[in-house]
């Protein structure tokens, strides 16, 4: 069986590979990347493929038996890129497509959530068996905030109480490693989330714990949250996306306690603790 990576020298799917070799032979493994250069160290074979250039996607994918496309970097053209893929891999005779998608994406108002479930519906409607990881918040992005909260003293947001079922990425390359070299994975839709969900103010506690400081969190307005990203160098589309996603996440868009995410991977979710030690 050959398994394809997209994105294979993005966070996760470098994560992902890497496992995948403790599992599998490198020769079964094939990293899809922009720059096959870039992805030498990864020690898979590597074959180009971008996105943009759909024209050569389907020669990319043949011989390949199992497809995890890993969604776009790219928000607002993942639709079209991620379509694409998809029709390559009908082309290609790809048998079984694992999609990484967002934690409840048919009824999430988050702004991700509609290019993830355009994304579902076009593999369902491709006829290829498929599942779908649904994947809740990585930890690790709340990398900036965390860091900020110790350069600066504080941890801000405008997320409220709004509980955060956040797991590491390491902990969602598990979960697909399971379900690329399990069995028993066809048609079905994984709601992925970490074990023990936490506020912000949790976030800034553990910090301060970890510090010796009191990091207190300081829950702002929308607008001023958006305003202050701006000001420390965030973009102001993306600071505004920010915001907006804390007024849902505040709203609980990503609170879970399925506990799917250690069922699948057969261990507990990376702890906050372990978490913030290695953000810090």
């Amino acid at each position: 069986m050959i398994i394809a990576i997209t994105g294979a020298t993005g966070q996760l799917g470098r994560l992902t590979v890497e496992k995948l070799k403790a599992k599998l032979p490198a020769d079964q493994i094939v990293a899809l990347v922009r720059s096959p250069e870039k992805a030498a160290d990864l020690g898979v074979p590597a074959r180009a493929f971008d996105y943009n250039q759909p024209e050569t996607l389907a020669a990319a994918l043949a011989g390949i038996d199992t497809l995890l496309l890993i969604s776009s970097s790219e928000v607002g053209k993942r639709e079209a890129q991620h379509a694409a893929v998809i029709e390559a891999a009908k082309q290609a005779g790809v048998g079984r497509i694992v999609y990484t998608s967002l934690l409840r994406a048919d009824t999430s108002r988050l702004s991700l959530a509609g290019e993830h479930l355009f994304t579902e519906k076009a593999i369902a409607a491709s006829g290829i068996p498929y599942t779908f990881l649904r994947n809740g918040w990585y930890t690790e992005n709340y990398a900036a905030g965390v860091q900020g909260a110790v350069a600066h003293g504080a941890l801000i947001g405008a997320a409220g109480q709004g509980r955060i079922a956040a797991a590491a990425r390491a902990d969602y390359a598990d979960a697909a490693v399971a379900v690329l070299t399990g069995t028993g994975h066809e048609n079905t839709i994984y709601e992925l989330a970490g074990d023990t969900a936490f506020t912000l103010a949790d976030l800034a506690a553990e910090i301060s714990r970890q510090t010796g400081r009191d990091i207190p969190f300081h829950n702002l307005a929308p607008a001023e949250y958006a305003a202050a990203l701006t000001g420390a160098g965030v973009p102001a589309p993306f600071a505004e996306m920010l915001a907006g996603w804390d007024v849902e996440i505040a709203q609980g868009a990503l609170f879970d306690d399925g506990r799917v995410l250690s069922k699948l991977t057969g261990h507990p979710t990376t702890s906050l603790a372990d978490a913030v030690k290695a953000l810090i």
